[in-house]
């Protein structure tokens, strides 16, 4: 049976989506894969609601592709910035829907030892409630939550 955690960290999740929280968390989260000698895994969940017409979904799958290239492109510009020597080992990856469930399938899936994410922004968070705080109530793995 996998047990998570018992050898220390095998892959440390982060969510990003391009604010400046989610590149913090993500770079946070980097250090903490380089001294553990985890694996980084940085993932972007493209939002997508269920109640949109076929060419606005289409329209918006197109947006989702070209920010997920776009931050990939940010990560690969930003490990060749790491000092030499510095092994940080990282993948990309992306998902579409509720960014909640794909951060949590994502987790399930690559078998995360600990999710980083940044902190909302948004107002409306502090009333319904935002992915971070949703993953932390989950429960299932520790969550950092980076401002």
């Amino acid at each position: 049976m996998f047990e998570l955690g018992t050898d220390g960290p095998l892959v440390i999740m982060a969510g990003i989506d391009g604010s400046e929280s989610s590149v913090r968390a993500a770079a946070y989260a980097a250090g903490l894969a380089r001294r553990q000698g985890a694996k980084l895994a940085l993932v972007y969940i493209q939002p997508y609601p269920a109640s949109v017409s076929p060419s606005a979904a289409s329209e918006m799958i197109a947006a989702g592709r070209s920010t997920a290239e776009d931050l990939r492109r940010q990560m690969e510009e930003a490990a060749e910035r790491v000092p030499e020597g510095t092994v940080v080992r990282w993948e990309f990856y992306t998902g579409e829907g509720d960014p909640y469930h794909g951060l949590c399938d994502f987790a399930v899936k690559l078998r995360a030892d600990a999710v980083v994410i940044g902190a909302s922004q948004k107002a409306g968070h502090r009333i319904v409630g935002s992915v971070a705080i949703r993953l932390v109530k989950a429960g299932k793995w520790p969550v950092t939550v980076v401002p």
